[in-house]
């Protein structure tokens, strides 16, 4: 992988982490950002409780802290740094080596989850550059998760090196009922968990081929994806998204349903997005209220992909005419010109069909789905709560649903996607 050693010199955060060459049966890396996580033992335990896969398997972990993190966070890294240690003295596992580096506080622009992040899984492409494995593994964790038994052979088993799979989103489940926390905050955590089911299922429904969840505790990828994607992105929160949207044009991207993740449905101010973020925020705001986007915003959108076929066949002669039939809310988003402009650029650049489907998709992609989806419900259109949208949804796609309850909702679509 000499590609990989010079992406590194110029890309990488830091020069080499690790003196030690990772064993040459290595084929998974989890990569698993730690601020103050004074339990990392918790997720240790998990994962050694895994069945066996077929390869050495190693955990890095990047403990880490913001240049304002308080006295608190700080000792608490102390403490995860301590337990790992701890850990690996009381643990011999025959497939599973735990390895930790402490970043410090650095003094990178932008530091925070998604830099740490980076950091581990460049390490990762590294240690894969030395073994010389470009289809091993590269895993994306959370600290506060906790894992499947079958995770480790699950995810080995559907990226095993020769398959034409090149990296998968990991199915994903919070607890909906526990001691661990107050009732409130699994009622919370429901709700969101519907929100980003029902988002998924939405953008499905549009038509629009790539649509996946991105979470930063469930992606995996080969270490050659993630070289040609141009690896994890420098970017303090909100990382996984845009990696994801890297990763799915390069193909063999899949969502691997046979094993689980367990993100804990804990409040944290670590990091502006994901599941902690609300959660801390409906409780501080005291509410059950989740709002979310409106079902009709994607039956509009739906009406451009699926008429891509059409659009190309008018080999764009009367374009203005069919842009005059497009839906308001996709109107008001895209200037008639802008539109006109983009369609030619793309049949000009394509010699069939499903060439121009697949290059418009990439210029309609994910980014300009959410720009979309805000812009409409700023100027046409009023978000509403996740159980009437969801529910409103299901009527729309033609399937049944019990109840409008926001768990009863939630389980059926975990029943739809994983059937699907």
């Amino acid at each position: 992988m000499a590609s990989a050693k010079e992406w590194l010199k110029s890309r990488a955060l830091f020069p080499r982490l690790f003196p030690d060459p990772p064993d040459p049966l290595t084929g998974i890396i989890i990569v698993v950002p730690a601020f103050d996580e004074p339990g990392i033992t918790t997720l240790l335990d998990s994962l050694a409780s895994c069945s066996k896969p077929e390869c050495a398997t190693e955990v890095i972990i990047i403990v880490n802290a913001p240049v304002n993190a308080g006295h608190q966070s700080l000792l608490n890294n102390e403490i995860c740094i301590q337990e790992i240690s701890a850990w690996n003295k009381a643990n011999q596992s025959s497939f599973l080596k735990i390895l930790a580096y402490d970043t410090g506080q650095p003094l990178i622009k932008g530091w925070g989850a998604g830099l740490a992040r980076k950091a581990g899984m460049d390490e990762a492409l590294r240690r894969f550059s030395i073994i010389d494995k470009p289809d091993g593994i590269i895993v994306s964790l959370d600290a506060d998760c906790t894992v499947g038994k079958d995770y480790l052979k699950e995810i080995y088993s559907k990226l095993q090196p020769g398959s034409k799979e090149n990296a998968c989103s990991i199915w994903f489940e919070h607890p909906l009922a526990g001691n661990e926390f107050p009732d409130q905050v699994y009622r919370y955590v429901s709700k969101y968990e519907l929100h980003m089911r029902y988002f998924l299922q939405a953008v499905r429904y549009t038509g629009f081929p790539y649509a996946f969840h991105t979470i930063g505790s469930a992606i995996a990828c080969k270490a050659d994806a993630y070289l040609r994607s141009g690896g994890m992105n420098r970017r303090q929160a909100g990382e996984d998204f845009y990696f994801i949207q890297k990763l799915v044009p390069l193909g063999g991207f899949f969502e691997l349903n046979t094993t689980t993740v367990y993100p804990s449905p804990r409040i944290s101010s670590r990091v502006p997005f994901g599941t902690g973020p609300v959660i801390s925020k409906m409780i501080a705001e005291k509410t059950d209220l989740f709002l979310t986007y409106c079902p009709q915003a994607f039956f509009e959108l739906r009406k451009v992909f699926l008429a891509l076929g059409e659009i190309y066949s008018l080999g764009g002669i009367e374009d203005k005419a069919f842009y005059d039939t497009l839906p308001e809310s996709v109107k008001s988003f895209i200037t008639s010109q802008e539109w006109s402009e983009k369609i030619m650029e793309i049949m000009e650049n394509t010699s069939n069909e499903d060439s121009f489907r697949k290059r418009f998709c990439n210029w309609f992609n994910m980014f300009r789905i959410v720009k979309y989806l805000n812009h409409a419900h700023s100027a046409l259109f009023t978000k509403m709560p996740v159980e009437d949208a969801a529910s409103s949804l299901l009527t729309l796609t033609g399937r049944s649903h019990d109840s409008e309850d926001t768990v009863s909702l939630l389980r059926r679509y975990r029943t739809i996607e994983k059937s699907s």
